[in-house]
């Protein structure tokens, strides 16, 4: 179906369930001749994949990924790549529970009303892991972008009521070290230590919480984004809001610039070098839709995970009341390991304008 596949010339097509034989991704429209690094696209999955640490669902998989079309001697050949990652750990025994009650805040109940049939086995389509798929698919995408300069980085901003200060966004090789650190991957080393510790409470009471992912890209070049429905904002906003547990986005000055006047929003112009630059960042890089050179930025709000180890009302098939308990390895706080999914769909976006945006002039 249609709603499988995300990009217009850079496009990915996902498939695979939670709990199938495996899960994979056709990359479609990326230029010959990219050099394919298959060790940093299993290190990016290596940052996404469950067991990582206390914190973390304690599913144990590998995530390793397979190349199976698209590259010959290290090189893409700008035919369609796919990539396969094999499913290893799966414990369908832990949903046998719910093969006909809804979980509450789950897609059991909408999944079941739209085709009449679902994948109880950890969600199946709907579970998080098809994310891994995009990850595979992001990596080869940020590869295109190094080419050109572009980098993205993202950490965790904030858990709960816990924020992270504003980071100094000079040197992004830095702020990747700083992040990857801590098992929380919030790139401010005290803020994450409370966060950590706070996750781990949570855990223990059986129960999950919610958090923030803010991102940054730097270097990139003016003029990326599609009048009038394909604005640059937009497909972020799109591609942020298709990541499972996602409830909000925001760029720039986001909700806050509702609050200011004009005269405090307007990023003025000045000339830094030679080149356009703007004395203050609240259109967040991005401007009419289309970006103006400044550094990009975004912040994702994800929902506690839906499943808490707690007794809950819930309803059944036939409609009648229930009650369910939530079993399995679930994540008490998805932002550590959602971290490298915002970076791999906003690489996804970027790649895909990219290559748009070769054709908006002679």
């Amino acid at each position: 179906m249609a709603g499988n596949t995300f990009g217009q010339l850079f496009r990915i097509s996902t498939f695979g369930e939670s709990h199938g034989t495996a899960i994979g991704v056709i990359l479609d429209g990326c230029p010959a001749q990219l050099p394919i690094d298959l060790d940093f696209i299993q290190s990016e999955l290596d940052k996404r994949r469950p067991g990582q640490s206390k914190i973390t669902t304690q599913r144990k998989e590998s995530d390793t990924v397979q190349i199976l079309s698209g590259t010959f001697e290290g090189k893409s050949t700008g035919t369609p790549i796919a990539m396969l990652i094999p499913n290893e750990d799966q414990r369908s025994k832990d949903y046998s529970h719910n093969t006909d009650v809804y979980r509450p805040s789950h897609a059991d109940y909408t999944y079941d009303a739209k085709y009449g049939i679902r994948d109880y086995r950890g969600g199946g389509r709907s579970s998080a892991r098809e994310t891994a798929a995009r990850v595979a698919a992001g990596a080869i995408a940020k590869l295109l972008l190094k080419h050109h300069g572009i980098e993205v980085f993202a950490h965790v901003s904030a858990v709960g009521q816990i924020q992270a200060p504003n980071l100094a966004h000079d040197d992004i090789a830095e702020l990747l070290i700083s992040r990857e650190e801590n098992i929380v991957r919030c790139a401010d080393p005290a803020t994450a230590n409370q966060m950590i510790e706070f996750i781990d409470g949570v855990r223990k009471d059986g129960d999950t919480v919610g958090g923030k992912v803010s991102c940054i890209i730097k270097n990139c070049p003016v003029g990326l984004g599609e009048p009038v429905f394909d604005k640059l904002h937009a497909d972020l906003g799109k591609a942020m809001l298709s990541i499972n547990a996602v409830h909000g986005f925001e760029y720039g000055s986001g909700f806050l610039g509702s609050e200011m006047r004009g005269s405090e929003h307007n990023d003025v112009f000045l000339v830094n070098g030679g080149q356009p630059k703007t004395l203050t960042n609240f259109s967040g890089g991005i401007q009419g839709g289309i970006s103006n050179g400044m550094e990009i930025n975004f912040s994702v709000a994800f929902k506690p995970v839906a499943t808490i180890m707690h007794n809950q009302q819930t309803i059944n098939a036939a409609g009648e009341a229930a009650e369910i308990k939530g079993k399995g390895r679930h994540d008490p706080c998805v932002v550590p390991r959602a971290v490298v999914i915002v970076e791999a769909m906003a690489a996804l976006v970027l790649a895909d304008h990219l290559l748009r945006n070769k054709s908006s002039k002679l």
